[in-house]
């Protein structure tokens, strides 16, 4: 796997924390790596984006972003109110595929959910995903609703004949819930795909060198790191 694509179930999940957690495993494994940012909203021209955040926790990776509207809507929404042009889903691949050239490992980062409009033909991060060939890493907040919400993520992929590896939980509580602590095992189930990492809430505002270390704690060893599901929801659903 070169080319991989990260999306949410939705909107605040934690989705650019792992995606700095999967380039931060595999900088520290000397691997070249591009994360790739087709439409960033909510962001004025001149301000640092998600991108700015990737560096910041994961180190030295080449970054590109295709578009940026400045108010926090869907992009196509967003494109609409602001007169910019939309993002075509061949455009994401193109750029994916010239970044594929030279890098060991392009991460591309949706924007929101699965099936949010990139432009007002129905345009989504699945078209692209599709389009490159590419499998699917889905982000999944761990409450309450996240078994419905990841179920439909899954359930659209497989539809639409993309490979979903995998989730992982973002923003994981210090002192989860019921319905959280239950979800880790349900999760998988509604996933159709392997648990593959569980991150803390807050992770984003570790240093460097922590966060480094939070990553190889928190993502499976298909990605380079340590994380075991079976060891970490031992304690939370006896």
């Amino acid at each position: 796997m070169s080319v991989l694509v990260i999306t949410g179930t939705g909107t605040e999940v934690g989705k650019t924390v792992v995606v700095a957690a999967l380039a931060a495993l595999a900088v520290a494994e000397g691997r070249r790596v591009a994360v790739l940012k087709p439409a960033q909203t909510g962001v004025a021209d001149g301000e640092p984006g998600d991108l700015a955040e990737v560096v910041r926790l994961a180190g030295p990776v080449t970054t590109r972003e295709l578009r940026r509207y400045p108010e926090p809507l869907a992009p196509a929404t967003a494109a609409r109110r602001s007169g910019l042009p939309t993002v075509h889903p061949s455009e994401i691949a193109s750029a994916a595929v010239a970044l594929d050239e030279t890098h060991d490992l392009v991460l591309v980062e949706g924007a929101g959910g699965l099936l949010v409009r990139f432009d007002d033909t129905g345009s989504t991060i699945a078209d692209a995903a599709w389009a490159l060939n590419a499998p699917v890493l889905i982000v999944s907040h761990p409450g309450l609703g996240t078994l419905n919400m990841t179920a439909l993520t899954s359930e659209a992929l497989l539809r639409r004949g993309l490979e979903s590896i995998g989730v992982v939980v973002g923003r994981w509580p210090s002192t989860p819930d019921l319905a959280t602590r239950t979800n880790l095992v349900d999760l998988p189930e509604a996933a159709g795909a392997p648990l593959l990492g569980v991150l803390p809430d807050g992770a984003g505002s570790l240093d460097r060198t922590e966060f480094a270390e939070m990553a190889r704690d928190a993502l499976s060893p298909w990605f380079g790191g340590d994380f075991d599901p079976e060891k970490f929801a031992a304690p939370h659903t006896c």
